[in-house]
């Protein structure tokens, strides 16, 4: 645990720079097309997955209700961390950004990473009920129990970001001010307090650790009486149905848990170097969760391909003729 004395000359810090990520400065002009090519193809997937679950009448279930949720909050989460990372490999002002910033930052990602947390636990518990109580799965998991699951996701999450965004910026930063980091997350910044800040690596460690753990549990769970299910399915084609609308999901999963065990379990880790593991989750994983949906499900592929080509056919409809 860190602790530091404080001063009564002490100024407190206005503003924070962020190093970035290692290795990147010598080739900041391929870095930053690589991460608009990545933003772009993130930004893209994800919206075209939430147009396509919203208007297509085929996935209006559940599960797909709850893909929408999870393309909304990809989006929003890469957009919280990867615009300012290309701006610091354009400028070195990039790479600035003001203590109201950070805290707005640090609170907006704590906000999406949990809420998506508990979205991908609701998942697994709509998969579990799908396949292992189909002649209840109607009943049990209605509209308004899928909207009540989703909006506590997102209940939870908020008071989660709250919680750890108000502890991290009670305490008084006087500098340094360089953040090694590519974005204001918890253990870089509180390296940086002039105060004790051991009550906020205990809340981190215990409400983290014990929320994604919780998680894991509830989703390994799950998935175990998932697959003990479908192993009793007599046909082979129902089997590979079944199995195919589960491995996305445990793909993304896996995904998704694994780098932050990495991080937030070791706080005292952080440096420019500790930042691939979070590239993972923060930047790549977004990217990737449309194509693990929609190359693993033929349902959301010919919904796809539905609205591309009703697109394609009006279009020449609304130009004027010749």
């Amino acid at each position: 645990m860190k602790k530091r004395m404080e001063y009564p000359n002490q100024t407190v810090v206005s503003h924070f720079f962020l190093q970035g990520l290692m290795d990147t400065a010598e080739h900041s002009s391929l870095f930053f097309l690589l991460f608009l090519l990545i933003y772009s193809i993130t930004m893209t997937g994800n919206l075209l997955i939430l147009i396509t679950v919203g208007s297509d009448l085929h996935l209006h279930s559940p599960m797909y209700h709850f893909l929408g949720h999870l393309s909304f909050l990809d989006a929003c989460l890469s957009t919280v961390t990867v615009p300012k990372v290309m701006a610091g490999l354009v400028t070195l002002d990039g790479n600035v950004i003001s203590f109201e910033g950070c805290a707005v930052q640090l609170c907006c990602f704590h906000f999406l990473a949990s809420t998506e947390c508990f979205l991908y636990t609701v998942m697994a518990y709509d998969r579990y009920l799908a396949i292992c109580q189909p002649l209840h799965y109607q009943v049990a998991m209605n509209r308004r129990m899928c909207a009540g699951l989703a909006g506590i996701t997102w209940a939870i999450g908020a008071v989660h970001s709250a919680i750890h965004t108000s502890l991290t910026f009670r305490l008084l930063y006087c500098g340094p001010h360089h953040i090694a980091y590519f974005f204001c997350d918890i253990p870089p910044v509180l390296k940086l307090a002039c105060a004790d800040t051991t009550i906020n690596e205990l809340v981190m460690l215990a409400s983290i650790g014990v929320v994604a753990a919780g998680c894991l549990v509830l989703i390994v769970t799950s998935y175990v009486f998932i697959v003990a299910a479908v192993l009793r399915i007599r046909t082979a084609q129902g089997r590979q149905r079944a199995f195919s609308t589960c491995t996305a999901h445990l793909v993304v999963v896996l995904l998704y848990y694994m780098p932050p065990v990495c991080i937030y379990l070791q706080p005292h880790s952080s440096g420019p170097g500790a930042g691939a593991p979070a590239v993972f989750y923060t930047i790549v994983t977004p990217m990737l969760n449309p194509f693990i949906y929609t190359l693993r499900n033929k349902e959301v592929k010919r919904a796809l391909m539905r609205l591309l080509c009703q697109g394609s056919q009006e279009a020449p409809a609304g130009s004027p003729p010749p």
